[in-house]
C-alpha cells in the first residue's frame, strides 16, 4: 500500500517548478529575437553588395542577445526549484 502512494506521489511531480519554466520561456525569447535581428540585409541583385550586412544591430545587439538568451537558459536548468 505505501509502495503505490510513493509512485502516485512520484508521477504527479514535474521536474522543474513554474519559476524555472518561466526563465526557460524568457531565454527562447531572448534567443528567438537575436536570430530575428540577425535576418536580413542581403540583396536582391547578387552583382550589388549591400553594407546594410554589416551594421550594429546584426553584428554586435543580436549575437549579444543569443548569448544572454543562452545564459538565462543555464540558468534556469541549474537553479533550484522553490517547493
Amino acid at each position: 500500500m505505501k509502495k503505490q502512494n510513493k509512485i502516485e506521489e512520484q508521477k504527479s511531480q514535474f521536474l522543474f517548478g513554474k519559476r524555472n519554466y518561466t526563465f526557460m520561456l524568457i531565454g527562447i525569447a531572448f534567443i528567438a529575437l537575436g536570430f530575428i535581428l540577425m535576418a536580413g540585409g542581403g540583396s536582391d541583385d547578387p552583382e550589388v553588395f549591400n553594407e546594410e550586412i554589416y551594421n550594429f544591430r546584426r553584428i554586435r545587439l543580436a549575437p549579444t542577445l543569443v548569448l544572454i538568451g543562452f545564459a538565462i537558459e543555464v540558468y534556469a536548468i541549474l537553479t533550484k526549484a522553490k517547493k
